[in-house]
Formats: structure tokens, sequence, C-alpha cells
């Protein structure tokens, strides 16, 4: 899991698709964290992001380092929102307190489950990690 986390890091933002009905789509996401061994993600269920994910929980996620090395990582998302996963959202990225609190009934978290991350570069190596 740091392998993924560390290239997110490294990467700032990736990109999250998701389905609405039978149409792709696709939107810039910057947060992960570790939270309770899973790697989670954050959002608001405001968003049209929420209402995809709930319809339709296949999640492909893809990032690309300068280097030319990429990520795929897919899975089912599962919300694990609580106020202490909140809390800990909130401490990984404090700005997000300019957004969200523990408390407020908006900020939502979720984990991929049966995970596969396939990590590939332009040379043509390729490694698969399940979480």
């Amino acid at each position: 899991m740091d392998e993924i986390l560390n290239f997110f890091k490294e990467c700032g933002v990736f990109f999250v698709s998701t389905v609405d009905g039978d149409k792709p789509r696709v939107r810039p996401f910057s947060f992960s964290m570790e939270y309770e061994d899973k790697l989670c993600f954050a959002t608001s269920n405001k968003k049209p992001v929420y209402a995809q994910l709930v319809s339709n929980p296949n999640v492909e996620i893809s990032a690309s380092s300068k280097d030319g090395r990429w990520l795929r990582l897919s899975g089912k998302a599962v919300f694990c929102t609580s106020k202490e996963s909140k809390t800990k959202a909130l401490e990984t990225l404090p700005m997000l307190k300019h957004i969200y609190s523990p408390d407020d009934d908006i900020f939502e978290i979720f984990y991929l489950e049966n995970a596969v991350a396939n990590f590939c570069s332009l040379q043509g190596d390729s490694k698969s990690i399940s979480l």
C-alpha cells in the first residue's frame, strides 16, 4: 500500500473514473490516505461522483509520473465514513478543514475493495499488487 500512496503523492493529481448510466466519467482527485489498513479517498455526497459510486461502485484510478511510469488501480468503492475516518482525513490534509468537518453530513470516505494496482512503464515493465 505504501508504494501506491507514495506514487499518488509523487503525481499530486490522479484521475478517478466512474460510470454514469452507460457513460464513463473521469475527474481529478488529489487526496488519498491509509485508514484501518485500507487505501482511502474522500469526496462530498453532494457531487455527482458520489451518486455514481453509490449506483455503480466499480472504479478505476489512473496516475502517471514525470518519468514515464503509470498506475492503474481498480476495485469496488466501499464507503467507510465515520467521525474517526473524517478526522483522520482532515489530519492528513488540513486544507480540507476549509470545506469539511468531522461532524458534517456531506464529507464521505471510501476505499476500494478487492483492489488491484497495476504499475507500468514506457520500457514495458509491469507489476501488479492486490490490496
